[in-house]
């Protein structure tokens, strides 16, 4: 059994996908490109309006094929990825600085031309300052090297918000906006050539949008300049292994924009 095989049946969609040559990965690829896009979506090249300030859903509902792109929060004050730490390890600006055992900022290539937006830190984030390096995390790096991406080379990893929620609650709407400046900095300053929101609340915050998570993946969407794909956070795919050929689909889409 190749190494491909190896992390595709350990992420457990081997009965789905039996790769039994190379051939068999670039076809996947060319299938989830087939895919139709929504006449809303926007490619890779097409310049878009600066991107948005991130507050939670609001009553403002938004229609799950369109895009919302106001205008980013006017002052960032952060100099560069060490003043960063430095704001975001001193920050007391919500409840969670008071249950947090250390803040979790980012982890991989800070040149990346992939980022991945997760949550929230869980509780091996928490404990390690790293986010994704418990469960979820192992999962998200099978993903990653059976898709043919090298986290600490190739991709970038956050979060919302940069520290835990007490009990791995989902965020709340004051939380993530407290904590958006440090990501709207983290995206202009990782410049990537796409974003990967995943689960459910990275992916409405970042968009700017109520509808579900299953609406919102399987389209490109566009964060200002930056094209978007949502996908399934990959602790929903420890308590929910059926959707993972969902995910791998997912995955074969990043690649194959990442190779245009």
């Amino acid at each position: 059994m190749s190494r491909q095989q190896q992390i595709l049946a350990e992420i457990g969609i081997r009965p789905l996908w039996q790769l039994r040559n190379p051939a068999i990965v670039e076809a996947l690829v060319e299938e989830a490109a087939a895919q139709p896009a929504p006449a809303q979506a926007a490619s890779l090249e097409q310049p878009a309006p600066t991107p948005a300030a991130m507050p939670a859903p609001t009553a403002a509902d938004v229609h799950p094929q369109e895009t919302s792109q106001p205008a980013p929060p006017a002052v960032i004050n952060i100099s560069d990825w060490d003043d960063l730490h430095a704001q975001v390890a001193a920050c007391q600006q919500c409840q969670l600085a008071r249950t947090r055992s250390n803040t979790v900022v980012g982890r991989g290539n800070r040149q990346a031309r992939l980022l991945i937006i997760g949550e929230a830190p869980g509780e091996q984030e928490d404990l390690q300052g790293l986010p994704f390096v418990g469960k979820a995390g192992h999962l998200l790096e099978n993903m990653l090297a059976a898709a043919g991406f090298d986290s600490a080379r190739d991709v970038y990893i956050c979060n919302l918000l940069k520290c835990r929620p007490p009990g791995n609650r989902n965020p709340a709407q004051d939380e993530i906006v407290k904590c958006q400046r440090f990501l709207q900095w983290q995206i202009e300053s990782v410049d990537p050539e796409l974003i990967v929101a995943v689960g459910r609340f990275a992916a409405q915050s970042l968009l700017q949008s109520t509808a579900s998570l299953g609406n919102l993946r399987g389209k490109q969407h566009q964060y200002g300049r930056y094209p978007v794909l949502v996908s399934f956070h990959p602790a929903y795919l420890l308590r929910s292994p059926g959707e993972k050929a969902k995910a791998w689909q997912d995955w074969c889409r990043v690649r194959q924009l990442l190779q245009k």
